[in-house]
């Protein structure tokens, strides 16, 4: 599998991973203290061959990820559930401990975000508490469920709200997911 986008991982061990799997360039940050003249590189690449950011489900992956579209308009997302990047023996987490096949599925499944802002504002932060994703105790094993269901990445009820307007789900998919989610918590 080629990859044509340039990937931006965080480490030496991430680039080492992603190569292991498809055929493509990595920028590395080397960490969520992203250096200016990384995001230049980052930004010259979205000029360039355009970018897919693909950072560990863990705090600093989702910082890196939050400065990078901030600064670099337009840039792609890949995500990887957290169960997928756990090293074999528990201790670790990453992007370098996924398999080969998970990372060229998170790749196949690469989100932009639209730059067009929609009208409306299809699914409410009601529609987020009545689907138990926002003020209820199990709210955020439900987010964490969902982020992988629609391969929008782990978030908390502000950042789920704020990505699902960025990557457009529908309300259909949306339901759908929600639907999915209900039914496996009540055949567990």
């Amino acid at each position: 599998m080629q990859i044509k986008e340039i990937i931006v991982v965080e480490g030496k061990d991430d680039t080492t991973a992603i190569k292991r799997a498809v055929h493509a360039d990595t920028i590395e940050t080397n960490g969520s203290a992203i250096s200016e003249e990384t995001l230049k590189r980052i930004q010259h690449a979205q000029d360039k061959r355009g970018v897919i950011v693909f950072t560990d489900p863990d705090y600093p992956g989702r910082r890196i990820r939050a400065i990078i579209e901030e600064r670099v308009k337009g840039v792609k997302h890949a995500f990887l559930p957290k169960a997928k990047t756990i090293a074999k023996n528990g201790k670790g987490l990453g992007i370098e401990h996924a398999a080969d096949e998970d990372i060229r599925k998170a790749l196949q499944q690469v989100y932009t975000p639209s730059s067009i802002e929609p009208i409306t504002d299809d699914i409410t932060l009601e529609d987020l508490m009545t689907a138990r994703l926002i003020g209820h105790p199990r709210a955020k094993y439900r987010r964490d469920r969902l982020g992988e269901l629609l391969n929008i990445g782990a978030t908390n009820g502000k950042q789920l709200h704020k990505r699902l307007k960025m990557f457009q789900i529908t309300e259909q998919q949306f339901g759908a997911a929600v639907a999915q989610l209900d039914q496996e918590e009540n055949n567990a």
